[in-house]
């Protein structure tokens, strides 16, 4: 409604503008533009619709993004419906163009003169016209005529009969709408093309079945987080003492089981329906966030190997015992409410994971993800109380129970190093880079082998049992859990060399904290700049940011930008496309991405030679931004400060998304090369894929590259 009354106003003004300059000069001034319409076919049933337009000295065209204070009436094309055409992307415009201000117009516009050229591509099934009209205003520096239509017909005739079927069903050129917007619309054709769509919308629009797996994966994984893991014993035995039969033992462990999924599910849905897009980010990757589990996990790593114990405060316990009670299930659910209060600071990284992954799923997405937590974290509790005499079992199994205890310690251990590095890589300590992170990660698993095995005893363990001659032993699975971890621990040896270990680039620190590196890929750098070109370079926040790059970035020379705004005029000298990727110094599925997907050598060589890649890192704090550059977003609701804040307000407002990792493809303007981005987990296969079909759109739009 709003383009249409401008469109009106303008008429209106350039009718006056026309009247007024017509009673002075007592003539009427002819259109001084000259059309010419050309068919090009490209390959197969492709084809290019041309519009040539030749404007008389001193009169000009307004862009089809003219910019100014909205009474600039752009050029429109207005296809006929035709079921045999269906239109590639948009029309564009290409000529001697010029922005900057004028006399009588408000703010900056755009507008050509001289010659101008429009393309519009279209697919076509069947012999046939392709009809239409155009609508256009021309302007001098002193007056505009009024808006003119032009009627335009393209003929095809030389489809074949081979190429008569364009594909099942082929949608019709839309009628009557007109085309100012730049953004392509990309339509698969070809086998790999559907197949990379698809893959695309299983990425977007993720089953609710997934995330019911996925809520279900993610509750039983918080099961072995200390925190949840030190309620299990105790939380069994309050049921076991007040079980007096099979059937109320059932009864109990299924009321107490939906009281956690009740929990958390109403939980889920307020993280989902009131949080804003960039809530459980910030709050999983803020440094203090991480430095706290960090503490947490290492008490918890200690006392599992045995320093001391860890025990809810007295006064918790009889709270608990005056108000919970399996008589009625306001105490039971009092439990399950204890429970997930206190184990809070253990699950909700799993629960950010959760949401995370709910974002993209339908309506109902919330309820099943969170149901399925909710599930996974009960189910434990609900077996043992079903079951008594498998925590009895339990009980009488001997030191082995003890011996899982101790490798619980030594996991423990591993993941507080895990959340010490987040902290140290968002905040630039480099107190554990790559090497002594590894180090670190290699001695546990060489102890925790050693322990395994026997060579290594602790205060609190039990005797090994003793075979027939007296001689202690330990049992097979025993055995082969402790060659695991020694085999794990050869595995990191070599990334103390700078080895990238593809498997494990999800959890050690980025290559480039690395000091040192036996040996690099000798491959050329991705660009050769010319002197012309060196301006070009990435410059922009390169000192502080290099440190966090993959390895397949640095062992094979990728230059890569930090700065959207410089990655954007880098794409306008060096005529190529923006891969825009949206990742977090501490994003895991970014680094397996990297790892496994990034240097494949298809994806490798269309990144290296045809793509120009720009490095968005959302999570980064200790880059600070210069306070002319700061600014309040609307989008995430508090003040950019620094550059992560930047690249999540970017990523949240420009392209709706705030997952990593993410990546864009735009070009020098800014404009989608493809409709959707593509997110984690794709394979190289489909990767590659997309690439080539991002290429061959710029290229289209971008002959002269």
């Amino acid at each position: 409604m709003i383009k249409k009354i401008q469109k009106n106003l303008s008429v209106l003004v350039a009718a006056f503008i026309l009247l007024g300059t017509a009673a002075v000069q007592g003539q009427i001034v002819q259109d001084p533009t000259t059309w010419r319409y050309e068919v090009k076919k490209l390959q197969d049933n492709n084809y290019e619709l041309i519009f040539h337009l030749n404007l008389e000295d001193g009169w000009h065209i307004w862009a089809l993004e003219p910019g100014g204070d909205g009474l600039q009436f752009p050029p429109s094309f207005n296809f006929d419906k035709n079921e045999h055409v269906r239109l590639n992307g948009t029309v564009q415009e290409k000529g001697s163009s010029v922005t900057g201000t004028m006399d009588g117009v408000d703010g900056i516009v755009t507008y050509f003169h001289g010659k101008v050229t429009y393309r519009q591509q279209v697919a076509v099934s069947a012999n046939t016209t392709i009809k239409g009209m155009h609508e256009y205003q021309v302007c001098t520096d002193e007056m505009c005529l009024p808006p003119k239509k032009k009627s335009f017909s393209f003929s095809i005739s030389d489809i074949t009969s081979d190429t008569d079927v364009l594909q099942e069903s082929i949608p019709a050129a839309v009628a009557d709408t007109p085309v100012h917007a730049s953004v392509p619309v990309s339509d698969g054709d070809t086998p790999e093309e559907k197949v990379l769509q698809t893959t695309i919308e299983q990425q977007e629009h993720t089953s609710n079945i997934a995330l019911f797996i996925s809520g279900l994966g993610n509750g039983l994984l918080s099961v072995i987080t200390p925190c949840v893991f030190a309620m299990l014993p105790m939380t069994v035995s309050f049921f076991l003492k007040r079980s007096k039969d099979r059937k109320t033992g059932i009864k109990v462990a299924l009321q107490y089981s939906l009281s956690i999924i009740f929990i958390f599910t109403f939980i889920g849905g307020l993280l989902s329906a009131f949080l804003g897009p960039d809530a459980l980010h910030a709050f999983s990757t803020n440094w203090i966030v991480n430095m706290a589990f960090f503490v947490i996990f290492l008490i918890f790593g200690i006392s599992f190997l045995g320093a001391f114990e860890i025990n809810l405060p007295s006064s918790w316990a009889t709270k608990l015992d005056s108000k919970a009670n399996t008589q009625n299930f306001l105490g039971i659910f009092f439990m399950a409410l204890t429970l997930v209060i206190v184990s809070f600071s253990c699950t909700v990284p799993f629960i950010g994971n959760l949401v995370v992954s709910i974002q993209s799923g339908g309506k109902i997405g919330p309820l099943l993800g969170f149901f399925g937590f909710g599930l996974g974290l009960a189910l434990p509790f609900s077996l043992f109380a079903i079951f008594p005499s498998m925590l009895n079992e339990l009980g009488k199994s001997g030191g082995w129970l003890n011996a899982v205890k101790v490798t619980f310690g030594f996991v423990e251990l591993a993941l507080a190093l895990k959340f010490l590095s987040n902290a140290d890589l968002q905040q630039g300590w480099r107190l554990l880079d790559r090497e002594i992170f590894i180090a670190m990660w290699m001695t546990l698993s060489f102890v925790l082998g050693a322990y395994l095995l026997g060579f290594l005893r602790f205060s609190h363990d039990s005797e090994l049992p003793k075979n027939d001659w007296g001689l202690p032993y330990i049992k097979v699975p025993r055995l082969f859990f402790g060659i695991a971890a020694i085999v794990f621990g050869f595995y990191l040896m070599p990334g103390m060399w700078g080895a990238p270990l593809n498997g494990m680039g999800a959890f050690v620190p980025p290559m480039g904290t690395q000091e040192f590196i036996l040996s690099r890929g000798h491959a050329a750098p991705s660009v050769s700049y010319s002197e012309a070109h060196s301006s070009v370079r990435p410059q922009k926040y390169v000192k502080q940011m290099k440190i966090y790059e993959p390895a397949s970035v640095l062992n094979y020379h990728l230059d890569t930008y930090y700065d959207y705004d410089e990655a954007l005029a880098a794409s306008k000298v060096l005529k190529k496309p923006i891969m825009l990727d949206f990742t977090g110094v501490n994003c895991a599925n970014c680094r397996k991405f990297e790892a496994e997907v990034w240097s494949q050598p298809d994806v490798l060589g269309l990144m290296k030679n045809d793509f120009i890649i720009a490095s968005l890192f959302v999570d980064i704090q200790s880059v600070k931004l210069p306070e002319d550059k700061q600014y309040d977003s609307k989008s995430l609701g508090y003040r950019i400060e620094t550059l992560g804040d930047q690249n999540v307000d970017l990523q949240v407002s420009k392209f709706n998304s705030n997952t990593q990792p993410y990546y864009f493809f735009v070009d020098e303007n800014g404009v989608l090369l493809a409709d959707k981005g593509v997110a984690y987990p794709t394979s190289p296969a489909v990767f590659a894929v997309h690439l080539r079909q991002v290429l061959e759109r710029y290229r289209e739009l971008h002959p002269e590259s």
